[in-house]
C-alpha cells in the first residue's frame, strides 16, 4: 500500500511538471479508468471462486460415494447415485454459462470504459499539440506515466482481501506459537460461549454458554440429541473458535496455549474412530511415540481389516498411551458389545483417577460413577449433579426422565 501510494504521488508530480493541462484531464477521468481495471480483475477472480464452488458438491459427491461403495452396492443405488452425480454436473454447467454470459457483459463494459478515456485523452491531447500548447514526446511521456497509475491502485485495490487474510494468518501463527505451557492440571471452564458451526451459521449452538469442569474429577454430559454435548468437546479440543465468549484451561484462555501443546494433554476418543492404513503398532504410536510392544498386523486402510468393536479398543489404547492431562471420552464405548465395554469400562474408570474426564453418553450406565453429571437441554444446563442426588429428584428431573426409559429397556431385554 505505501508502495502504490508513493507511485501514484510520483506520477502525478512528474504529469503535472510535464504536461498540466493533459495531468488534469487525465486526473479527473481517472475513477474510470479505476474502475475499468478493478471490475475487470475482482470479475475473473470471482469466476474463478465460483467454478471452483460449483465443482465442489459434485467432488463431495463423488467422494461420499466411494467412502459408502458396500452401502451403495447393498441397496443397489449405483444407478441413482450416479443420475444424483449427473444432476450436480448439470448444476454446474449452468452455474458455468450463467457466469460466463455476466462476466462478458462485465468485462466488455469495462474495456469500453477503458477505451473511452484513452480516446477522450488522446483527443484532449491532440488538440493541445495542434495548439502548439505541448510536444509529442511531452504528451505521450505525461499520458504513459499517469495511464499506469490507475492499473496500480486496481491492482492494490484487488489485493485488500489478500492482505486481510495474510495478517489474519500471521496472527493465527502467532497464537499456534505462543508460549508453552509445561504443566496442565485441567481444570476446564466454559465461560458466556455463543456458538455456532460454520457450515450452518443460521443454526445457534449455544447461547450464551457456561460451564465449570474441576481438574482431576470425572464430569459426564448427557443429554438428547443436538443438546450440544460434541461441541463441548470440540471447543475444548479447540478444532472450533467460539464467535463469542471464552474457553479456558486452568484459567487462562486456550488462545494462548501453543496449539500443539495444548493438544499433547489432551487425549479424545471419538464415536467414530478413525485408523490409518498401517499397522496397529503405527496406529498407537499416536498416543506413544516410544511403544516397545509392536503389533505387526495391518489395519487397512480407514481399519477395513478390524471390526468396529476392535478399531474403538484401538483408538481407546492410542489414547491412554498418551496418559493426557485432560481426557475426553465422545461415546467411547459405543461399538463395543457388552462383555468388551464391561473390560474397557474398568480400565477406563481406572484411568480416570486423578485426571481431568469428560465423558458423552448415551448409555447412562457407563456413566453412573462420575463425579458430576451434567444434563444439557437445547444448549442449556438444567441438571448438575452425582447420579444419586440427580435420581432423587424424582419423575419431575430431567436426569430421571433419561434413565428410566433405559432401565426399562434393560429389565426387557433380561426378561427375555
Amino acid at each position: 500500500m505505501i508502495q502504490t501510494f508513493s507511485a501514484v504521488m510520483v506520477a502525478c508530480t512528474m504529469g503535472l511538471v510535464i504536461a498540466w493541462q493533459l495531468a488534469l484531464v487525465v486526473i479527473v477521468v481517472q475513477p474510470l479508468m479505476i474502475f475499468s481495471y478493478y471490475s475487470k480483475q475482482v470479475m475473473l477472480k470471482n469466476m474463478s471462486q465460483k467454478a471452483l464452488k460449483s465443482q465442489e458438491e459434485s467432488s463431495k459427491l463423488a467422494s461420499e460415494a466411494v467412502s459408502n461403495l458396500r452401502i451403495i452396492t447393498a441397496f443397489s443405488s449405483e444407478m441413482r447415485i450416479i443420475k444424483m452425480l449427473l444432476g450436480t454436473q448439470k448444476a454446474s454447467m449452468r452455474e458455468s454459462i450463467r457466469q460466463a454470459w455476466y462476466a462478458g457483459f462485465v468485462l466488455g463494459f469495462s474495456q469500453s470504459l477503458m477505451g473511452c478515456t484513452w480516446a477522450l485523452s488522446f483527443w484532449y491531447g491532440g488538440k493541445l499539440i495542434s495548439n502548439g500548447h505541448l510536444g509529442p514526446k511531452d504528451f505521450f511521456q505525461a499520458f504513459l506515466i499517469l495511464i499506469n497509475t490507475g492499473k496500480v491502485i486496481a491492482d492494490a485495490g484487488t489485493m485488500t482481501n489478500d492482505l486481510s487474510k495474510g495478517f489474519n494468518g500471521i496472527l493465527r501463527n502467532m497464537m499456534v506459537r505462543s508460549p508453552r505451557a509445561e504443566v496442565i492440571t485441567g481444570h476446564v471452564e466454559i465461560c458466556d460461549v455463543h456458538f455456532t458451526y460454520p457450515s450452518r451459521p443460521d443454526i445457534k449452538i449455544f447461547n450464551g454458554f457456561s460451564i465449570s469442569i474441576e481438574a482431576g474429577k470425572s464430569t459426564a454430559l448427557v443429554g438428547q440429541s443436538g443438546s450440544g454435548k460434541s461441541s463441548i468437546i470440540g471447543l475444548i479440543e479447540r478444532f472450533y473458535d467460539p464467535m463469542k465468549g471464552v474457553v479456558k484451561v486452568d484459567g487462562r484462555d486456550i488462545k494462548l496455549y501453543h496449539l500443539r501443546t495444548l493438544r499433547n494433554f489432551i487425549g479424545l476418543v471419538s464415536q467414530e474412530s478413525t485408523l490409518f492404513a498401517s499397522t496397529i503398532c503405527e496406529n498407537t504410536k499416536y498416543g506413544q511415540q516410544m511403544l516397545m510392544i509392536l503389533y505387526r498386523f495391518c489395519c487397512g486402510n480407514q481399519g477395513v481389516q478390524l471390526s468396529g468393536g476392535q478399531k474403538q479398543r484401538i483408538a481407546i489404547a492410542r489414547a491412554i498411551l498418551k496418559n493426557p492431562s485432560i481426557l475426553l471420552l465422545d461415546e467411547a464405548t459405543s461399538a463395543l458389545d457388552s462383555q468388551s465395554e464391561k473390560a474397557v469400562q474398568d480400565a477406563l474408570e481406572r484411568m480416570m483417577v486423578g485426571r481431568t474426564s469428560v465423558i458423552v453418553a448415551h448409555r447412562l450406565s457407563t456413566i453412573q460413577s462420575c463425579d458430576t453429571i451434567v444434563v444439557l437441554k437445547r444448549g442449556n444446563v438444567v441438571e448438575k449433579g452425582n447420579h444419586g442426588s440427580l435420581l432423587a429428584k424424582g419423575p419431575s428431573g430431567a436426569y430421571y426422565s433419561l434413565v428410566n426409559p433405559q432401565e426399562l429397556n434393560t429389565t426387557h431385554h433380561t426378561l427375555d
